[in-house]
């Protein structure tokens, strides 16, 4: 079967990991209840740090956890295959990977991505800036998951703005695309829309596209807007500012059919 229904969810996460858990268990389960074969959650979905310090005191060991662990048993008592947005997963004594991890119904993890390109800017000239690699080390590979689904290119977030990121994913076969996020407002009105549907369009693939949403308890806003975007750049659906589930079907066959009468990834002539 090539037609699959997948989920993207939309949240306004704090700083307790315990409401966050709870609250995006509740989204996952009513994404399931709706048929949802695969889950993705926002970046930071299970932690919006106030400080550097407050993230790495939630760092997990790699593989388990209690966000991990969550992730693991909401695979396997929804059956579904999840995409955990982004988890603070110990890299050394000061810092944590932005790890995305993917796990299947059995609750197996299968694979996992650390956010490569870390977000140090100064968005705009009235101060508001971030400094992501104070706190997080980035990772060093880009990674394709084999699913039921297709396969499936992992990124986080700031990675959007690397179109050469997303080349090397389709290069090692991705059809679809995974961006948990939490854009601020200020780039997100911008910018979102647009490069989703750019990183859609270039490779043929589908994204979707998890956001968080609103004002955090660290003082932060986001642009939610989280959408689900086919591979000519249509965006299926989409969700505005407040939290919840967006939900699209995904059809492999036409993406394929698309792809052999409009071969733009053949017509490449620099590597």
């Amino acid at each position: 079967m090539t037609v699959h229904q997948v989920a993207a969810i939309q949240m306004n996460s704090g700083a307790d990991v315990a409401v966050n858990l709870r609250e995006a268990g509740k989204l996952m389960a009513k994404a399931a209840a709706q048929n949802a074969e695969l889950i993705v959650l926002p970046e930071n979905f299970a932690l919006m740090a106030r400080t550097d310090a407050e993230r790495l005191a939630a760092g997990e060991l790699d593989g388990s956890g209690r966000i991990q662990d969550f992730l693991a048993d909401k695979a396997r008592n929804l059956r579904v295959w999840i995409v955990g947005g982004s988890v603070p997963v110990l890299a050394d004594a000061d810092k944590v990977y932005a790890r995305s991890p993917v796990y299947n119904p059995d609750g197996e993890r299968v694979a996992y991505y650390d956010k490569m390109h870390l977000f140090d800017v100064s968005v705009n000239a009235a101060g508001e800036a971030y400094h992501e690699s104070r706190g997080i080390l980035a990772g060093a590979r880009a990674v394709v998951a084999d699913t039921p689904f297709g396969k499936l290119g992992l990124s986080v977030c700031y990675d959007l703005r690397f179109p050469e990121l997303y080349r090397e994913l389709a290069a090692q076969g991705a059809t679809l695309f995974t961006v948990p996020s939490a854009f601020t407002r200020t780039t997100g009105a911008k910018h979102w829309d647009l490069l989703n549907r750019a990183r859609a369009v270039e490779n043929l693939a589908f994204v979707i596209a998890a956001a968080q949403t609103g004002r955090h308890a660290n003082g932060r806003e986001t642009w939610g807007h989280s959408m689900i975007v086919d591979p000519w750049g249509e965006v299926l659906v989409q969700r505005v500012r407040d939290p919840g589930v967006v939900m699209a079907t995904i059809d492999g066959a036409a993406q394929q059919r698309l792809r052999q009468r409009f071969p733009v990834l053949e017509h490449r002539r620099l590597e």
